[in-house]
């Protein structure tokens, strides 16, 4: 496999003004893998030191000077040359007092490319009574597969094709079969890396599915690891729901009736901090950044990938491919968790990804778009269409009252660009793209706005 996210730190590590980086992400999405795989193509001599397997390693880290701390490494790992090596603190969040070291690699050994990364690194990072190096690191913020990603990992040609492709030339149905048959694959599949590089092998449904269940298995064993200050039982609850409200408002009675809403409120809040959820925040849309004014009794979630809502969804790839399209398949709302779930990875990797919708509730004259992406300057509403057709009269509404000119559908279909009226003579430009193309929103509206 190769992941994208190799490009951005092979900047960072060939920066001058680099800085020791922490990869943030959930667990099982890569961060072990993706550094050792940035030392092997550069020739780097990796020290690694997982403080969960081997908690002892952290008195090796009893001094500030980062010469001392070399040479109790040296002890065990053989001569260290910072400038050929990279020392990788992984599982950080079990020693979550080194965070404090890494200004003095900043300051007083810049010649050492230092990584830290960690399951449930929030945890460590929203309780801290340690001195965080505020100015002297860097964050890395990594995600399942993309499609992209999912894609260059089976056909390097049809991902050069994305790549190169552009509202001027014409797809042929060939192709855009051919990509939507893999766009269903990553439907099933997702983009947890071991549940990929499985797919790449073996081809086999039956394995996927152990994978999946496997790691869903993993995520509910951490749960005792959420600081105790939860039933497991809300937490599971939780998790379990989120694939059941897929593009609906997450309400927390609706849940469990029987339990205080505060007790699910927390749940999620937990299951968001391990990266597990999502949420896409409500947004009143009337100027970016798009966060700055948040509608805070709005709130949809998705799950950390694809492949495990599909899993607990109990959907297969035998009954999406008997589709025609994807809008029987939960009835349309997987698209928005696929959806959601890639717009979080067409950002900068140092870029924290969010998610943002607007809803409007009037008597008879309701409204919602699915997500709001900032381009550039401007704010760019996108909807979902599962099938290749579908109303869109709620982006109608949204672009009269806001009076934009830009809006993005995503559908099944082919790419067209079309120009729709609106009353009172108004009127905007509608980029509608295929689900494979979604990786490449940014650069498409670069290029024809």
């Amino acid at each position: 496999m190769q992941r994208i996210y190799t490009q951005f730190l092979n900047q960072w590590l060939n920066s001058t003004e680099r800085k020791p980086l922490v990869i943030r992400g959930a667990r099982q999405v890569g961060k072990t893998w993706i550094v050792n795989d940035l030392a092997n193509l550069n020739k780097k001599k990796l020290i690694d030191l997982n403080f969960e397997k081997k908690p002892q390693l952290i008195s090796l880290f009893s001094s500030n000077n980062p010469q001392e701390i070399i040479l109790n490494l040296t002890a065990i790992y053989g001569p260290i040359e910072p400038a050929k090596s990279i020392l990788f603190l992984d599982e950080i969040q079990a020693a979550p007092e080194l965070f404090a070291k890494l200004r003095w690699f900043a300051e007083d050994m810049p010649e050492l490319p230092v990584i830290a990364a960690g399951s449930l690194l929030e945890f460590s990072l929203e309780k801290h009574t340690f001195s965080m190096p505020v100015g002297r690191i860097n964050y890395m913020y990594l995600e399942p597969l993309s499609f992209e990603e999912f894609l260059l990992a089976q056909n390097h040609n049809l991902f050069n094709y994305l790549k190169n492709y552009n509202f001027n030339a014409h797809i042929p149905i060939t192709i855009h079969e051919q990509l939507l048959s893999i766009f269903k694959e990553y439907l099933i599949v997702g983009g947890m890396p071991q549940a990929v590089n499985s797919w790449l092998i073996n081809r086999s449904l039956a394995s996927i599915n152990q994978i999946h269940n496997d790691l869903i298995a993993t995520y509910r064993d951490d749960f005792t690891k959420y600081h105790g200050r939860l039933s497991i039982d809300r937490l599971d609850e939780v998790f379990n729901s989120v694939p059941l409200f897929l593009g609906r408002k997450f309400i927390y009675s609706k849940v469990n009736s029987a339990v205080q809403h505060t007790a699910i409120k927390q749940a999620l809040e937990l299951l968001c901090k391990a990266k597990i959820c999502h949420k896409t925040f409500g947004s009143a849309a009337n100027g970016i950044p798009i966060g700055a004014e948040l509608q805070e009794k709005y709130m949809k979630v998705i799950l950390l990938d694809t492949g495990l809502c599909s899993t607990i969804l109990g959907l297969s790839l035998d009954q999406l491919n008997s589709l025609e399209n994807f809008d029987l398949i939960n009835k349309g709302n997987i698209s928005e968790q696929v959806v959601g779930q890639i717009l979080r990875t067409i950002n900068p990797a140092y870029i924290e990804p969010k998610l943002y919708y607007w809803h409007r509730e009037a008597q008879g004259s309701s409204a919602e778009i699915d997500y709001l992406l900032q381009h550039q300057n401007k704010i760019i509403p996108i909807e979902v269409k599962a099938g290749t057709t579908g109303s869109l009269k709620s982006l109608h509404i949204f672009m009269d009252l806001k009076e934009l000119d830009i809006a993005l559908r995503i559908n099944a279909d082919l790419p067209t660009i079309t120009q729709i009226n609106i009353k009172d003579h108004k009127s905007y430009k509608l980029f509608s793209i295929p689900y494979y193309l979604i990786g490449e929103i940014h650069r498409l509206l670069a290029t024809n706005i």
